[in-house]
């Protein structure tokens, strides 16, 4: 996106913010108007003023307190189809009709009153993420040739250098260069205290930096912060209806066109068969259609599930519908992946030995203690010259094992040779050609099936070298050369990942809140897996799997259970996050794929928001169930006591609006809510 277009869009947006606040402004006073010309009839009549004074207060009433209402009739009747604002309109006239303007202002009044708050109530849910875009500084202060330049957004590219002070606000995402502060994140991430940030560590735009002055190194363009992607989600999140929302819209018409013929039989029946008179026999069918008509229930739905969106992503939680605020509230199991998301991700490569390296002096047996101690600090040629063919065939894959290894050549500075010719096996491998050789690097998995009908030179002390390692929780790969398509192993690799420090009170707080199961499902291997699922009280594991075989567990997960959640950050996880009820994905480190794929997004990677997602849920869906009740109530009871007791259309106008205000205003306390 150039400056230009940008401009034009935040431009856009102004105007569009600008003119739903007037437009909302012209409705309460329209509003006011219509109170006033309410009781300018009223006392009128009391006091014996002039009838223009009268009924030009009740004009004024019906005027302006029956405008949107009759605008939005009509629209509806162009298309065609008959909404809740009809009824209100023909109530009110018809109490006109029958000498009771009073009763048809105030219905009225209280009617646009109502439509007032909504959009109130629904405007809040909107700017409380519209206000994000606030928080994106237009620019930054980029540094080009030890310069400081003020720089649109827009215009940085990756790479460049950007310099922030203390009480402003990051204008892109990027990696601290230079420079120790504490930034505040709560904006995003939902954090109580700041995060003390130093060189290395990852920062997010619309944060704001505190103590220090900062260096910051851009990683995303503008259009990919952390805040943009938030933006964008929770927008697209807004359009799209909740089950229970979608429900009552179908059910919308029919239930109006129900109101309308209980109200013509209300009418004709007193008339025909029980010669009761017309005034009274009018005036409760009026009082009918007031009591029945369902503006609470339509309203309940939209105004909890909008302000849960905005309150979800005020905390780092992506809700991409309302579909699945509600879904979420179900889960009962729930699937991990384990590196990225129950682990850091930032796998390191720990251990390196050409297979030499790794015989005893009688070339057979091998060492135990020497595979025990990290090959990091043993430097043989021997070793270099194997990581840097690993280096060099990685250097082409995305995989996180891939990244630690060049990293580790990188660090050693190690030449590494150009490959050519990749290909990957997802799940088990990778091969390329490097030097006139062609070089694999994979699990036991990949030799046994990839290369199982080939001979393979030290294949049975390569993998036991692998199961050695893999017995200490590391995650282990052979890497072996073909030339002349004769096989051998060159040696092994062995990583290890750290656990997210809130991964097990995470799992804990997701027990409390109704998870019955929660599983791992990751490619890694038994042992690797077994280890981290005891550290953080797994139920059950699942190890070595593809990504279809991930999807067959979650598939016989849901055959046990009423909801299964699944949670993951990589491509390989794409296929159960879909097949899953509910999809989580990692905002920080996920993939885009897998951000795609995602129902819910939790941003920066913040485990600890995922108990407040599933809390939040459950909240909202409470909060739908008490204002059916009450929308439902109110109309049963009106219903009843008009037709048993008789009670006056202004008593059932207070009680059909009166509980439309109170479901608005219960919905508006999610924008709130807190664990």
């Amino acid at each position: 996106m150039d400056t230009s277009s940008s401009s034009v869009s935040n431009a856009a947006e102004r105007s569009a913010a600008l003119t739903d606040r007037l437009e909302l402004r012209r409705q309460a006073i329209f509003v006011g108007i219509t109170f006033v010309g309410m009781f300018v009839g009223l006392f009128g009549s009391w006091f014996g003023a002039p009838s223009s004074v009268v009924w030009g207060g009740y004009g004024a009433a019906y005027v302006f307190g029956g405008w949107y209402g009759l605008k939005a009739s009509v629209a509806a009747i162009r298309e065609p189809a008959v909404e809740i604002d009809l009824l209100m309109i023909i109530a009110a006239l018809g109490a006109l009709y029958i000498g009771a303007p009073f009763e048809g202002a105030m219905l009225l009044f209280l009617f646009s009153l109502s439509g007032v708050l909504e959009e109130y109530a629904i405007g809040r849910s909107r700017t409380a993420i519209k206000s994000l875009v606030e928080m994106r500084p237009e620019s930054a202060q980029v540094l080009r040739n030890g310069t400081e330049t003020t720089t649109p957004i827009d215009d940085v590219e990756v790479g460049d250098v950007f310099v922030v002070r203390p009480g402003e606000r990051l204008p892109l995402d990027g990696v601290v260069e230079t420079g120790e502060s504490t930034v505040d994140q709560s904006s995003l991430t939902g954090e109580s205290v700041p995060v003390a940030k130093e060189p290395g560590d990852e920062v997010f735009s619309g944060t704001i930096n505190e103590t220090g002055s900062l260096e910051v190194r851009v990683t995303r363009e503008a259009t990919e912060s952390a805040i943009s992607r938030l933006i964008t989600m929770v927008e697209e999140a807004q359009e799209k209806r909740a089950p229970t929302q979608q429900l009552i819209d179908r059910f919308e018409q029919p239930y109006v066109l129900g109101v309308f013929a209980m109200t013509v039989v209300a009418i004709a029946l007193p008339l025909t068969l029980l010669n009761h008179s017309f005034e009274p026999t009018f005036y409760r069918a009026m009082t009918l259609m007031v009591a029945a008509s369902p503006c609470a229930v339509i309203i309940s739905t939209p105004a909890a599930v909008l302000s849960a969106i905005s309150a979800g992503g005020r905390q780092g939680v992506l809700f991409k519908g309302g579909e699945h605020i509600e879904t979420a509230g179900n889960v009962d199991a729930i699937a991990f992946d384990k590196t990225g998301t129950l682990t850091e991700g930032n796998t390191r490569l720990t251990d390196v030995r050409a297979r030499e390296t790794a015989l005893s002096t009688d070339g057979g047996a091998l060492d135990s203690d020497l595979l025990a101690d990290s090959a990091l600090e043993y430097n043989s040629n021997a070793d270099d010259r194997l990581l840097a063919l690993a280096a060099a065939v990685q250097s082409r894959s995305e995989h996180h094992l891939a990244e630690a290894t060049v990293e580790a050549a990188a660090d050693r500075s190690l030449e590494v040779a150009a490959a050519s010719d990749f290909e990957a096996v997802v799940g088990k491998g990778v091969h390329a050609t490097v030097d006139g050789q062609t070089i694999h690097i994979g699990n036991p998995r990949y030799v046994e099936t990839v290369l199982e009908d080939r001979s393979i030179d030290g294949r049975e002390i390569g993998l036991e070298a692998v199961r050695n390692l893999e017995n200490k929780g590391k995650t282990s790969v052979l890497v072996v050369s073909e030339t002349d398509e004769e096989l051998s192993v060159l040696g092994w690799l062995a990583f290890t990942d750290t656990i997210r420090p809130d991964a097990a009170e995470m799992i804990e707080q997701l027990r409390e809140r109704g998870v019955e199961q929660v599983v791992m499902l990751t490619g890694d291997n038994e042992r690797v897996a077994q280890y981290i699922a005891e550290e953080l009280g797994i139920d059950e594991v699942y190890a070595s799997l593809l990504p279809e075989e991930k999807v067959d567990h979650i598939e016989a997960l849901q055959e046990r259970h009423e909801a299964v959640a699944m949670v993951g950050d990589g491509v390989n996880d794409a296929p159960a996050l879909a097949t899953a009820d509910i999809s989580i994905g990692m905002g920080g480190v996920g993939t885009d794929v897998a951000l795609e794929t995602a129902d819910i997004v939790l941003m920066s990677d913040k485990l600890n928001r995922l108990p407040y997602a599933f809390a939040l849920s459950k909240e909202t869906r409470r909060t739908l169930y008490i204002n059916f009740a009450i929308a439902f109530g109110a109309i049963a009871i009106m219903v009843i006591a008009i037709l048993t007791a008789g009670i006056p259309l202004p008593v059932a106008v207070v009680g059909h609006e009166g509980s439309t205000v109170l479901v608005s205003l219960i919905g508006l306390r999610l924008l709130r809510f807190d664990e």
